[in-house]
């Protein structure tokens, strides 16, 4: 079995992510390629999409969420991701169980006793008559029927789990500031989600690992079971194995792959990326070796936004006032410096609306 070491294995996940060649892709296409953008943080998908794409403009991704062909919605490892609507629709009930089963595993104490059937029929009937509302409204009326596991327990488990859910528009929109509001996903799309498989099938499962690897392989089970949080895949795996190819990481793990994905020559050059705070491209894996140091894996998860030097994380970057700050994790050659700057220019462009392509690097 073929070995594949980590700059392979790095060169890969590019251009699969996208961040080797800009792509000519449509916004919705490429959010459907990625399986869905991270977006706890409403901007940071535009800077994913700018970093990934060719000609991207604010307003195409707006001009999706408005027109509901995108949505915001709590989806893979419980967080919150803009997905396409039919990828909402099709997932969502696959996720159901661990989306029930983490909010449990954050407030399990003050939601114990407490009939969940129950209390999603009471949600539904409450947002029955299509208004949006915020978690604290929701929880805040359901609190008299339910008063002992308190409000945040009661809107996190109504709103992350038990009804799936929209973010309405405005919040999400390009340079706008707005609070939560939400509405069941089938209100919002006019469809309902795709109802839970029969007993012993899994076609979701199986169309999860096939759009996973297509955006994220060669990887793992255990890569796939971190990118989307769901435990029950080894059966969905198994079914579309014969479709599939296999090679080895250098710690041995067997990572399987879509026979005919890019897998580019490990000497292809990279060029600098600039990434958005939890981006997938980091995030989407167990062993994030193939792209961050362990040194720097703390930063995935605290939300600093990553810059990319020949395809690993070098830096981090924030903006302020229309100036972009680069903050090295290790030295730069005169040449990384002028790509880290030239690069940092035109995403300070992107930032400030042409106003600005002022760069800091430390």
């Amino acid at each position: 079995m073929t070995t594949l070491d980590t700059r392979a294995l790095n060169r890969a996940a590019l251009a699969r992510q996208l961040l080797l060649d800009r792509a000519e892709l449509p916004p919705l296409d490429a959010v459907a390629h990625l399986c869905g953008l991270q977006a706890q943080e409403p901007q940071e998908p535009f800077t994913g999409l700018w970093s990934r794409l060719r000609g991207f403009a604010p307003a195409d991704l707006d001009g999706l969420l408005t027109g509901r062909r995108v949505v915001r919605t709590h989806l893979m490892r419980r967080t919150v991701h803009l997905v396409t609507a039919d990828d909402a629709l099709a997932w969502r009930a696959r996720h159901d169980a661990m989306l029930r089963q983490r909010v449990l595993g954050t407030y399990r104490r003050e939601l114990e006793g407490v009939d969940l059937d129950a209390l999603a029929a009471a949600v539904r009937a409450l947002l029955a008559d299509g208004e949006p509302r915020t978690m604290t409204g929701i929880a805040g009326a359901l609190a008299d029927r339910w008063p002992t596991p308190g409000r945040r327990a009661l809107g996190e488990m109504a709103v992350a789990a038990l009804v799936p859910m929209v973010q309405l528009p405005p919040r999400g929109l390009w340079r706008v500031r707005s609070g939560v509001r939400n509405r069941p996903l089938a209100h919002w799309l006019g469809r309902e989600p795709l109802p839970p498989s029969p007993q012993g099938t899994d076609p979701a499962g199986e169309a999860l690992v096939l759009r996973y690897l297509a955006a994220y392989g060669p990887a793992a089970s255990a890569d796939l079971r971190a990118w989307c949080g769901l435990a029950g895949l080894p059966a969905a795996v198994a079914a579309v194995r014969d479709r599939l190819v296999a090679f080895r990481d250098e710690r041995g793990r067997e990572l399987l792959d879509l026979p005919d994905a890019p897998r580019p020559d490990p000497d292809t050059p990279a060029p600098v990326r600039f990434l958005p705070a939890f981006d997938n491209a980091v995030l989407g894996y167990q062993d994030r070796g193939r792209i961050i140091d362990d040194a720097h894996r703390g930063l995935s998860v605290r939300g600093a936004r990553m810059v990319l030097v020949d395809g690993r994380v070098a830096g981090t970057w924030t903006v302020d006032a229309g100036t972009v700050d680069v903050g090295p994790l290790r030295g730069f050659s005169r040449a990384e410096r002028t790509a880290v700057r030239e690069e940092g220019g035109r995403l300070a462009l992107f930032l400030s609306d042409g106003d600005s392509d002022r760069v800091r690097l430390g």
